[in-house]
């Protein structure tokens, strides 16, 4: 069964009440021109249900055409912005007429609300209401830094725009406190320190009581203040709240800023929900630092992939050049295309077009773009079993997708999204093994993951690097018991010689030890990168050198690392930084392959 269209921008069904009216037509459901062309269609309807009913079925047809009707249209002195309002109001106003009596057009109300367990939630509000009314207004804001924001983004103090930032003294405090240490927090804490070092310098006691510019340091997006807590501030809380704790004292600067600032928001950043509870608690404005989020909304996250619409070839086929190359010993088809839909492609996007009168599909990538003309490449198809790539074949249009970018050298960076068992590992290890092994286009296979453990953690491994990292690579253990079980030609012997050579080709290595290291000619595979930071996620591709590919691997709905979200992490980054890149491609993948088993615990777990 072919898939479903894969959109850029899915869509969501909203409720009929949900939908967006235009301003001033809201109000006019209850105009008396929207009752009088309402009127004649209640009393019908009410009419026909009067009436002694013969056929259910076709009554009930006969009542529901009567509600859903157009009205007639409005009488010509009337507003043309209250027009919309006229049409929507027989439906309006038929349920309080229809209560108690239309009984059969319930199941035809019903059937236009969507499905609770089947549509996203309505999106959270980001920003309080402060926020939202000083831009509307257009003010400036002041923003009090909670010490996690710092510690969790070293670059935040550059990124609220026009709007100025304050600390107050505990943040400094707190700042102090985490500094020692090698773990992430402690790195954040001291280039933060650096960075308040920075800025201060060659500045007087006014300047740093007047604020501090944050664009001295070069960042230009930076065009507020930076102000510090330079005296006590004194702030009646409730008398429940230990004095002695630091967040309440920072909630107590809160309170007495917007006591000093009267007329400009004042507002709390904190990555801590206990602490913006707290503040809302209190009255104070609160929000979290969502500047690291690369979206907002992941249901917009490229997916490498788009359908084309049905009229492509109509529109753009009138001056279509067509021509062949050969490259990497296979022979594709180019062509260059020009028309509307052109502008909304990227370099390296996948496109295709299934046709339902039964023509031959359309599989290709999108290779150069300029302004409204496009090359296209027709595709390798490695579903069929003479193009396998290593006893792997494509089981689906997603796969062959996938493959086209990994078995690519000119592909230098890969990314594959997907739930679990759609075949990121194998497909990865498959293309590896037939690059390394057979092509001897790359040394070796590098493989590597961050070790954030879905439970608890069982302590010390023994061992050396690779047999500490050993546990967290049975996904690759068993790719590779299947990779090896395709090849039954050399028997059991033969099968144990091609697993010796195929562990002395994979090497395992840890996340710790790559700073510095450079890999030329090598194959890596970074497995489970949704678990990995921004910060992390750079410094594991900027490592390759010349010849090396690198593949990251993830599923962003199983993010195991603390304060990381969807948006905000380094799987999510790299997938949004790298869209439309020459060398580059992403393919999110569709349907699992594992088994029904696992397609079912999928869907409905």
């Amino acid at each position: 069964m072919p898939l479903p269209k894969l959109p850029s921008k899915p869509a969501t069904i909203l409720a009929t009440q949900d939908y967006p009216t235009a301003g001033a037509a809201r109000p006019a459901t209850k105009t008396p021109a929207a009752k009088k062309v309402a009127a004649p269609i209640i009393e019908a309807a009410i009419a026909e249900v009067a009436k002694p009913v013969r056929n259910a079925a076709t009554k009930i047809k006969q009542v529901a055409a009567l509600m859903v009707a157009k009205p007639a249209p409005a009488p010509a002195a009337a507003a043309p912005a209250a027009a919309p309002a006229a049409v929507a109001a027989p439906a309006a106003k038929a349920k309080p007429a229809a209560k108690g009596k239309v009984t059969p057009i319930k199941p035809v109300q019903q059937a236009e609300q969507p499905h609770p367990a089947k549509h996203k939630p309505v999106e959270v509000q980001l920003k309080s209401s402060a926020s939202r009314a000083a831009d509307q207004r257009g003010i400036s804001k002041l923003f009090v830094l909670d010490t996690n924001v710092l510690m969790h983004d070293p670059s935040s103090l550059f990124r609220f725009e026009e709007h100025d930032v304050y600390l107050p003294m505990m943040t400094l405090e707190e700042l102090d406190n985490h500094k020692k240490g090698m773990t992430e927090v402690a790195r954040n804490a001291r280039q933060v320190s650096r960075t308040l070092d920075a800025l201060i310098s060659n500045t007087d006691d006014d300047a740093i009581e007047h604020g501090i510019l944050l664009s001295k340091l070069g960042n230009k997006d930076a065009k507020g203040r930076l102000f510090f807590q330079t005296r006590l501030q004194s702030a009646d809380l409730p008398a429940g709240l230990p004095v002695g704790k630091a967040d309440n004292q920072i909630l107590a600067v809160v309170r007495s800023l917007e006591s000093e600032q009267e007329g400009r928001p004042v507002v709390l950043v904190s990555k801590d929900i206990n602490m913006r509870i707290k503040a809302r608690a209190l009255g104070l404005p609160a929000e979290d630092y969502f500047n690291d989020h690369v979206l907002e909304d992941t249901d917009l996250l490229y997916s490498g992939i788009v359908q084309l619409p049905d009229d492509f070839w109509n529109k753009h086929g009138k001056d279509m050049e067509s021509w062949q190359e050969s490259k990497n010993g296979y022979s594709s088809t180019f062509y260059r295309v020009t028309g509307p839909f052109i502008p909304s492609l990227l370099v390296n996007q996948f496109i295709y077009l299934e046709p339902k009168n039964g023509e031959t599909p359309f599989y290709g990538q999108v290779k150069q773009i300029n302004g409204k003309t496009a090359v296209l490449q027709t595709l390798r198809d490695f579903s069929h079993t003479k193009n396998n790539v290593w006893g792997v074949t494509a089981r689906n249009r997603e796969q062959n997708f996938a493959l086209n970018l990994l078995m690519n050298p000119e592909c230098d960076f890969v990314t594959l999204l997907g739930q679990a068992g759609t075949g990121k590992t194998l497909l990865a290890l498959a293309a590896g093994l037939a690059q390394v092994l057979e092509t001897k286009l790359y040394n070796e296979i590098i493989v590597t993951r961050v070790t954030v453990p879905v439970g608890e953690d069982i302590g010390f491994l023994p061992g050396t690097e690779e047999e500490k990292m050993s546990p967290w690579m049975g996904a690759f253990d068993d790719n590779l018991e299947v990779l090896n079980k395709s090849d039954s030609d050399g028997g059991e012997w033969g099968r144990a010689a091609t697993q010796d050579l195929i562990r002395s080709r994979i090497k395992i290595k840890s996340l710790n030890f790559m700073r510095g290291r450079t890999f030329v000619n090598k194959f890596l595979i970074i497995d489970e990168a949704q678990n990995l930071t921004p910060k992390q996620v750079k410094t594991l591709v900027t490592r390759a050198g010349p010849g090396t590919k690198i593949l990251c691997l993830g599923n962003i709905a199983q993010i195991d690392t603390p304060y990381l979200t969807e948006g905000s992490s380094g799987l999510t980054y790299v997938v949004d930084r790298f869209k439309g890149w020459t060398h580059s491609g992403h393919v999110t993948l569709a349907r699992g392959e594992r088994s029904r088993l696992a397609d079912h615990a999928s869907e409905v777990l």
